[in-house]
């Protein structure tokens, strides 16, 4: 008699474990499809007019999606493959966007460097959100010299600097009292020593030997150019949304 009641109770338990957890997955899909795209007037991109590189025309819708008021227009996500070629994929900030390429920085020893170094081939993406405006990269990966990387980080901030005094990225920290005693330690040699090495930061650049831009449309009818190189010349075509 009892063993049969305890068996209902569960059932009862269970149902309603089942039963918040559907409500709750409801919740989230009502929540996700009532968001929308795009809820403003989105510039027009005449791709005929594209200049002939995509680095000039990167440069200037980078700087209406500033003008525009972009939040963190120059974040990216990077996405690189491991040894298995399993793909992995972070945010993190453009360093500087020139003849050579798109440059960014991290440390050799971490979870991005490790698999640059194995397989130096990656893609960048770009979202700008506030005029519907995207940007996608790939192509190899160079690693800058260690003069050239010193340069990048003395050129960021104090705090940044301190960040990768610290060290260890990727690694799996103990605790966070351990992170805290290393970072106000790595602060005040920061302070103290704004010429610090770190020895594992290193310089990347992005060759691309294919960029995509996308502008987005209310019609869905979306604009995509795509600069393609093809024996040391860029091929620029439409795609199709």
């Amino acid at each position: 008699m009892t063993d049969e009641h305890d068996g209902r109770d569960d059932h009862h338990e269970h149902d309603g474990r089942d039963h918040r957890r559907d409500s709750g997955q409801d919740a989230f899909r009502a929540l996700l499809h009532a968001q929308r795209v795009w809820d403003t007037e989105l510039p027009v991109f005449d791709a005929a007019a594209a200049p002939d590189e995509p680095l000039p025309l990167f440069h200037r819708w980078f700087t209406e999606a500033v003008a525009a008021g972009q939040s963190e227009p120059h974040t990216m996500t990077l996405a690189t493959a491991d040894e298995r070629g399993r793909p992995d994929v972070r945010i993190l900030m453009l360093h500087d966007a020139d003849a050579r390429g798109w440059h960014f920085a991290s440390h050799a020893t971490s979870r991005k460097g490790r698999q640059l170094a194995g397989r130096p081939e990656a893609a960048l993406g770009f979202y700008w959100a506030v005029q519907g405006r995207a940007v996608r990269l790939r192509g190899r990966v160079l690693t800058a010299g260690a003069e050239e990387s010193g340069a990048d980080l003395r050129a960021r901030s104090t705090g940044a600097l301190a960040s990768a005094l610290v060290g260890r990225q990727s690694e799996v920290l103990g605790s966070r009292d351990e992170l805290a005693r290393a970072s106000r330690a790595a602060w005040r040699r920061a302070e103290r020593e704004p010429t610090a090495e770190a020895e594992s930061w290193t310089a990347y650049v992005l060759e691309p030997d294919e960029v995509e831009f996308f502008q987005g449309d209310a019609d869905r009818r979306h604009v995509r150019l795509r600069y393609r190189r093809e024996q040391g010349i860029w091929v620029r075509e439409l795609l199709w949304p």
